[in-house]
């Protein structure tokens, strides 16, 4: 979450200047794209497709198209799925990649007959499956799995991947893959006991490790979570589970001495010291209040216990390496810092509903949610408003000089503060926006079709009937009807 407070005082004289360069400038982070345009100047930007017309590169992304000089342009790479359809959250700690095959024998044999016509050809899943193979019927179901993943349909995947295990129980490669899954839909400790037979059915695949040692941090189970990965790295070398067992033992050095105390559906962990019995009290009850306000508002309820850490300033930086305008941070679990801080007073008490609210709409959106509803639904939550930077707002978007909602669906962790407030304050008005035409019932609707595997403009178009473009005039001309005199 974004201090506000040291950079909202300059924002209110110098929004307008500030985005108009930005909107010519601003290339969010990398994701997983269709096309990725790798820039000299170190930057990527994600597109849905990419040609090169004249000396220059047209890009597309949802409605819009965009175009740069070709010389500023290192090279273009292609794969991966499109931008608007996986997506995850920078700040996310992304689950590890598992083996991709359960058996090379029967797959010819199927393959051909599990899609058709861009989706599941279930028929063809039930006629493999009464011709009595089990291990091409198997294969069958986990190739239909890993197509539903790949179009975000993780509910789906989830019926094939337990359909295809039932089939070879014995079949390690697929229970590793059961446990990715559950993994990707926030279900930790289904992950971790998937994870954990894989590695007694298979103590030399690395990739059972990897999973385990993952979910174990999630959990919580930080000394397990180290010595899974590092078995996991002795049996294969990867740069992402060195990375990930980095994570790991800073949380193992910073939290060594930390206790832990538990309410229905919280468990805080803290080192005595920096967290005094009242305080802790608060936070707990404070949490507990907003959870039951999110569920209304969003008519949803989180499955598994919430994890939250609290940390002194240096141990909240020296573990998630956030960047210095981070007031917490939400990697899966809410960590916050708590120097200096007595009690629960009315801005602590905004910044625990804020980062609440981003493990409900993870949770919700299987973590699809781009990033700009992401901290949009955040900040009206707490609850924020943009009321006082209307007028600013309606000059910049009249002036054509926003930054488009499709560039903001990447991490904001990047950027400096002074930018970073702009994309916040961008969300925060077109979701408020949203809210106060279309109802919170429908911001919820999106929330949970992103979840199902629709595109964020798909899941858009089918709640609220607009995408990106048509949305963003409806907001403009809103903006120039009450405050573009």
């Amino acid at each position: 979450m974004l201090d506000f407070g040291l950079v909202l005082s300059s924002l209110r004289n110098s929004i307008f200047s500030t985005c108009l360069l930005l909107a010519a400038s601003l290339i969010i982070p990398a994701t997983l794209s269709a096309e990725s345009i790798r820039l000299k100047n170190g930057r990527t930007i994600l597109a849905d497709s990419v040609r090169e017309v004249d000396g220059r590169v047209e890009y597309t992304v949802g409605e819009n198209t965009y175009a740069l000089p070709k010389s500023s342009v290192e090279r273009i790479e292609t794969g991966g799925a499109p931008m608007s359809s996986n997506f995850a959250r920078r700040d996310q700690t992304p689950v590890p990649a598992v083996a991709g095959e359960i058996s090379s024998a029967p797959m010819q044999s199927v393959a051909g007959r599990i899609v058709r016509d861009g989706k599941v050809d279930v028929e063809q899943l039930s006629l493999i499956e009464r011709e009595g193979n089990k291990e091409a019927s198997a294969t069958g179901y986990f190739l239909a799995a890993k197509y539903e993943i790949a179009h975000g349909s993780l509910e789906k995947a989830a019926h094939y991947m337990e359909h295809a295990r039932i089939l070879l129980p014995e079949n390690d490669a697929l229970v590793v893959n059961q446990a990715a899954l559950s993994a990707q839909m926030g279900r930790m400790a289904e992950a971790a006991s998937f994870s954990e037979r894989a590695t007694r059915m298979a103590p030399t695949n690395p990739s059972g490790f990897a999973m385990l040692g993952y979910a174990d941090l999630q959990l919580n189970k930080i000394k397990e979570a180290v010595r899974a990965l590092k078995r996991s790295l002795e049996l294969q070398p990867d740069p992402s589970i060195e990375a990930l067992l980095a994570k790991a033992q800073r949380e193992l050095q910073a939290e060594a001495s930390f206790a832990e105390e538990a309410t229905s559906h919280f468990k805080l962990r803290f080192e005595g010291g920096q967290a005094p019995a009242m305080l802790r009290r608060q936070i707990l009850e404070t949490l507990e209040h907003d959870f039951n306000d999110l569920v209304r508002e969003l008519n949803f309820s989180p499955r598994e216990s919430i994890s939250v850490v609290l940390y002194t300033d240096k141990q909240f930086f020296d573990v998630t390496q956030a960047p210095s305008w981070s007031g917490a941070l939400n990697d899966g679990k809410l960590r916050l810092p708590v120097n200096g801080v007595a009690a629960v007073d009315s801005e602590f008490a905004r910044v625990l509903k804020h980062e609440l609210t981003h493990s409900f709409i993870t949770q919700l959106s299987l973590g699809r949610c781009p990033t700009w509803l992401h901290e949009g639904v955040a900040q009206i939550m707490e609850p924020r408003s943009s009321s006082v930077q209307k007028k600013s707002l309606a000059a910049l978007y009249l002036a054509g000089g926003n930054i488009p909602l499709n560039q903001l669906e990447g991490s904001f962790a990047a950027f400096p503060a002074d930018q970073a407030a702009v994309a916040y304050l961008e969300s925060l008005l077109a979701v408020e926006y949203m809210r106060d035409t279309y109802g919170m019932a429908d911001v919820a609707m999106i929330l949970k079709r992103i979840g199902e595997g629709q595109s964020t403009e798909a899941s858009m178009r089918s709640t609220i009937h607009s995408g990106y473009s048509q949305f963003e005039q409806e907001l403009t001309a809103h903006l120039k009807q009450g405050y573009g005199g």
